[in-house]
């Protein structure tokens, strides 16, 4: 990718696609630049077969300081196809099939916890500050509520979102934004190792691991049961699975462990 008019970085190293927010100079908000970067690599990463897992992190002082003010707020504005490409970046993180990991670097402010809470893991170093700070120039968090609710609560959004006020990336694991709080010279590493433990499942288990989770989280238990059943049923019979209780019954590492450590 070779000018310098790009806001977002994309590497893929070993089994994770890493994305970087990479536009320091305005704390890696939310810009419409920004924002269509991410949903070409995000799609990149969920189609190419060798990536386990989506790195999401950013690069300077912040992670991401929100929606860019200083364009009028493109991120809460429709697209031209009638949607909001923002709206399609959360849905992305959450709703598609590889495990989203959010690297944390530094503060996170208004849609940059949109990202986070759209994470399935999120890690974040322990200087990092973060604040839905949207009522504070007049707005409210409208969107990233439908991801950050079933995450923080009522109980606890309710005291956030009114009263914007900072918070520490240890509040955050409390509230249920973040799994872990490191110190900064430790994320990559801790990155690294959910990485490591995600590439040890199988490939489709891991995606199936995923969508159950949001499924029955969203069904009746009766549905929930339901689908749970069928799901159980056809893994069991699956060439995935044969492989994994083989490896399993044999001590041996499953084809797609062995595979990723060349």
């Amino acid at each position: 990718m070779g000018n310098n008019q790009e806001a977002t970085k994309y590497d893929v190293r070993g089994r994770a696609a890493w994305i970087t927010l990479d536009s320091p100079e305005n704390r890696n908000a939310l810009s419409a630049t920004l924002v269509s970067e991410l949903a070409v690599h995000l799609k990149a990463a969920i189609a190419d077969d060798a990536v386990r897992a989506i790195v999401l992190t950013g690069n300077g002082p912040a992670f991401c300081a929100g929606a860019d003010l200083k364009s009028g707020g493109d991120v809460a504005k429709t697209g031209t196809g009638g949607s909001n490409p923002f709206v399609e970046i959360l849905g992305l993180m959450r709703d598609g099939p590889k495990p989203v990991i959010c690297a944390v670097n530094g503060h996170a402010f208004g849609g940059g916890i949109g990202l986070v809470a759209s994470a399935d893991i999120a890690i974040g170093a322990d200087t990092a500050k973060l604040s839905f700070s949207e009522v504070r120039i007049g707005v409210i968090p409208a969107m990233i509520s439908v991801v950050v609710l079933p995450k923080v609560g009522v109980h606890q959004t309710m005291r956030l979102f009114l009263t914007g006020e900072r918070f520490m990336a240890e509040d955050a694991v409390g509230y249920g934004l973040l799994h872990k709080a490191v110190p900064a010279a430790e994320l990559e590493a801790a990155v690294q190792a959910e990485i490591d433990a995600i590439a040890l499942g199988g490939p489709i288990a891991v995606q199936e691991a995923k969508r159950l989770i949001r499924e029955v989280s969203s069904r009746s238990m009766e549905d929930a049961f339901a689908y749970a059943e069928a799901k159980i049923v056809k893994l069991f019979a699956s060439e995935e699975a044969a492989e994994g209780m083989a490896a399993f019954i044999s001590k041996r590492p499953p084809s797609w462990v062995a595979e990723g450590s060349d």
